[in-house]
């Protein structure tokens, strides 16, 4: 029977670099300092997910229908996987946020050059209004 190998140290945490290869067939044996790749790092619910994602081309309904799972649960077991693999997970409700807080800020824009071009401020102090965005 064959392990997995474990991705992170279990004394400090840090992940793990694979020292020795073997070759079962011939007995061949290569030293160096060899990294794994990111996939081989993932727990094993992470990487069965991946797979059944991967199989259903991302069609949540098909992953929902053959885990026997809710949209919700297929969301979070893909942002876990999107965690593990060491991203980022940005929510829809953060990427609403960020796009409503660009749009104020270029209304806002828009509103000291106006005020620039009817000569209402100075270019000094358009220019600081707008640094100050």
């Amino acid at each position: 029977m064959k392990y997995k190998a474990p991705g992170k140290c279990p004394v400090c945490g840090e992940k793990l670099s694979i020292i020795k290869l073997g070759c079962p067939k011939c007995s061949t044996v290569i030293e160096g300092d060899f990294h794994p790749c990111e996939f081989c790092r993932l727990p094993e619910d992470d990487l069965s997910f991946i797979k059944v994602f991967i199989k259903n081309r991302g069609n949540i309904k098909d992953i929902e229908k053959e885990l026997g799972i809710s949209y919700p649960t297929v969301r979070g077991k893909l942002d876990a996987a999107i965690r593990s693999l060491g991203y980022e997970v940005v929510s829809k409700q953060d990427e609403e946020e960020t796009l409503r807080e660009k749009t104020q800020k270029e209304e806002a824009k828009s509103a000291v050059l106006a005020k620039l071009y009817a000569g209402e401020i100075s270019a000094k102090d358009a220019a600081e209004q707008i640094k100050a965005l």
